[in-house]
């Protein structure tokens, strides 16, 4: 009884460990021209075309992660009152998870 209660906590643990690790991941630049390539996310040039025309202004920083799976293009964008956006889209069609100014 006792080594089934340990191999099911040690279990419990790395499956929440490997949990953590899917859950967010930064994706390196060198990988991205494989990733538009294969068709797996949009160019970066076609992401921020998007992110402004939901945002206008001065794109001030990106960054591209894999949630769960999914990757999420984040783009950081001053406006011309000097105030700071971030938009979340879907890196695979563009469609916008969030939009939220920065307080």
């Amino acid at each position: 009884m006792y080594k089934q209660l340990v191999s099911l906590s040690c279990a419990a643990i790395l499956g929440l460990g490997s949990a953590a690790v899917l859950a967010d991941d930064d994706v390196r630049m060198d990988e991205v021209p494989g990733l538009v390539e294969q068709g797996t996310i949009q160019s970066l040039e076609s992401l921020n075309e998007k992110a402004l025309s939901v945002q206008p202004g001065t794109i001030t920083d990106t960054d591209l992660d894999k949630h769960y799976g999914r990757y999420v293009y984040e783009v950081e964008i001053r406006d011309a009152q000097g105030q700071e956006w971030d938009i979340d889209l879907d890196a695979s069609n563009g469609d916008v998870l969030e939009h939220r100014r920065d307080d």
